[in-house]
């Protein structure tokens, strides 16, 4: 019997499922193998969806399950396309249950996302039809692979849709296990011209730069107004790092889309300003946004009633809130995906490589509430091994955990020892551009001055997730000595420095050539952060420290990961140390 819903079409015999693994033939019907199993469930900003264009600043319930029909390089929700699928737990979470607590918070409407509603069609065709009886908005983040016919059931009763395009060709989308290309544009068009709100996003990918200008023309056919997000590709899981562009790539690549569209902009690039939205006619602001994680932004400032003196009717749809909503912790979008991998990186540390063993502790961590305090032990260095020592108990590895913290808090100490009482150079620590400033609570700041520097970061007075853009005389007056680049979403130290002279930045740092980039995940996201301390060290404090960073990688990736330190073979990844060349 042929699934019906998405257009890969498995041939699925009784009792067999297809490539997502979410459906099932019984008794020569299609049903979802795990209904109704939300793994998450929380209220977040529409921006974080990301939708800029559609009841902008809107306070929405979040939900998703888990699996995806797609097979993706670098997914940045792999953990919940593919890894939790091993796990037995049921959430027990029905819609009645979404839909209460919808209401209870506040929200005005409902999004899916994270994976693709595709694997759970009749949970969320059902979710809808009972948001539209309780007079909530209702929509999906999705990669819009549907059968003619399943979308068209949808239509009816979604209000808006984030269609997620792989790229133009063919070949794009036999990369990540579907057919070809052909029915996403066609069902882009269908809910176009359905009246459904859409905004479309695209991964750019290093070397695919057709892909995306081949996409935003078709969609300009469509409408040059249609919100066009060009999602800068950022290596996780196993991609090459060679496919990553860089802000300053990517932001190339957004003027040239602009001849065709409107509205373009840019996410996973701290400090880009290609997230505001601009007037095309007179190029005022209409909407000024930072990054606020990945695939994410929140608004800074905005024209009142959201336009400009031009003509701008039929830009927004909806009214804009006036009170915005702030998500705590690892809320928000795709952040918490982040939060898993961050467990997945200890758990790697300690041994643990079975999906099934690994599925079940993310699976504690959601039921106990851990991630609350997660997000604060994990940006703290000694808090840090409690957090090692928490999972290690969970995953039944007490021994590794020990061993794990005794190698990081030697270091530590170590370190500590010897910057305890010396004099200590201001250091100022950015994520992709100079003037977007990491909260001076994170590790990375931590770890500056566990080193022996003082962090400038800590003078900023304001958060953001995970920083803040800051101002040209916020930078000038913090007289920063050296400048680290965060090792997550970075920016080459070529670029810093082409941006500071750009903008007329000046600094100490600047002028004695002081910018470094830490490795990736040196810095945050993995006990590597031990790696970059010494690295940090050695550039702060280079008469003091002398360490052989080759060495000492190489000693800690045998030691935990079972593998040699190769400096040719990184990625983004936080658990997974090397990557395909």
């Amino acid at each position: 019997m042929k699934c019906n819903i998405c257009e890969i079409g498995c041939d699925l015999a009784e009792g067999q499922s297809g490539q997502c693994r979410m459906y099932t033939n019984k008794n020569g019907q299609i049903i979802e193998r795990f209904p109704n199993n939300y793994f998450t469930m929380f209220p977040v900003s529409i921006e974080t969806v990301p939708l800029l264009h559609f009841y902008p600043r809107g306070k929405f319930l979040q939900v998703c399950t888990i699996g995806c029909n797609f097979k993706c390089e670098g997914c940045i929700s792999e953990i919940l396309a593919s890894r939790l699928l091993s796990t037995n737990k049921k959430s027990g979470i029905s819609n009645e249950n979404v839909i209460n607590k919808a209401l209870d918070e506040d929200c005005i409407g409902i999004v899916f996302c994270l994976n693709d509603p595709a694997v759970s069609y009749f949970t969320f065709r059902d979710l809808a039809k009972k948001a539209r009886q309780n007079n909530l908005l209702i929509g999906c983040s999705t990669n819009g692979y549907y059968t003619e016919n399943a979308l068209k059931e949808l239509i009816p009763l979604i209000d808006f849709v984030n269609i997620g395009i792989k790229g133009y060709s063919d070949e794009r989308y036999i990369s990540c296990g579907a057919r070809g290309s052909g029915p996403v544009f066609r069902n882009l068009k269908l809910l176009k011209e359905s009246d459904v709100h859409v905004e479309v996003s695209t991964i750019y990918i290093k070397g695919s730069e057709d892909e995306v200008i081949n996409t935003a023309k078709f969609v300009s056919s469509l409408s040059r107004d249609i919100p066009f997000q060009v999602m800068r590709f950022v290596p996780f899981g196993d991609a090459a790092p060679q496919i990553e562009p860089t802000i300053r790539e990517s932001e190339g690549l957004c003027d040239k889309l602009s001849q065709h569209l409107n509205y373009v902009y840019l996410f996973n690039s701290p400090g880009t300003d290609h997230l505001n939205t601009v007037c095309p006619e007179c190029s005022k602001i209409i909407f000024q946004r930072e990054f606020f994680g990945p695939m994410g932004s929140r608004t800074l400032s905005y024209l009142p009633q959201g336009g400009c003196k031009c003509s701008t009717a039929g830009l927004f749809r909806g009214e804009v809130s006036e009170v915005s909503h702030h998500e705590p912790g690892f809320m928000g979008g795709y952040r918490i995906t982040r939060a898993l991998e961050i467990i997945h990186a200890i758990l790697v540390c300690l041994g643990i490589k079975d999906d099934h063993e690994l599925a079940e502790i993310w699976a504690n961590v959601m039921e106990t509430g851990y991630l609350e305090q997660l997000h604060t032990s994990s940006q703290d260095l000694d808090s840090y091994f409690d957090v090692i020592e928490h999972f290690a108990a969970l995953a039944d590895r007490k021994k590794e955990g020990m061993e794990l913290v005794a190698y990081m808090r030697e270091k530590l100490d170590f370190i500590r020892s010897v910057t305890n009482d010396i004099e200590k150079p201001r250091a100022y620590y950015c994520m992709g551009y100079p003037l977007f400033a990491l909260n001076g609570e994170r590790i990375e700041n931590n770890l500056v001055e566990a080193a022996g520097g003082e962090s400038v970061n800590k003078l900023i007075d304001r958060e953001g997730k995970p920083g803040v853009g800051i101002s040209h005389n916020e930078f000038v007056g913090m007289n920063p000595e050296f400048i680290f680049i965060s090792g997550f979403l970075s920016t080459p130290v070529s670029d810093s420095y082409a941006y500071c002279k750009k903008h007329g930045l000046s600094a100490d740092a600047l002028k004695n050539r002081r910018i470094y980039g830490l490795r990736p995940l040196w810095d945050f996201g993995s006990p590597r952060w031990i790696l970059g301390l010494m690295y940090i060290a050695n550039k702060l404090h280079p008469d003091i420290f002398n360490f052989d960073i080759d060495k000492e990688a190489n000693q800690f990736y045998k030691r935990f990961y079972g593998v040699s330190f190769d400096s040719s073979r990184h990625n983004r990844s936080f658990y997974s140390v090397s990557s395909r060349q």
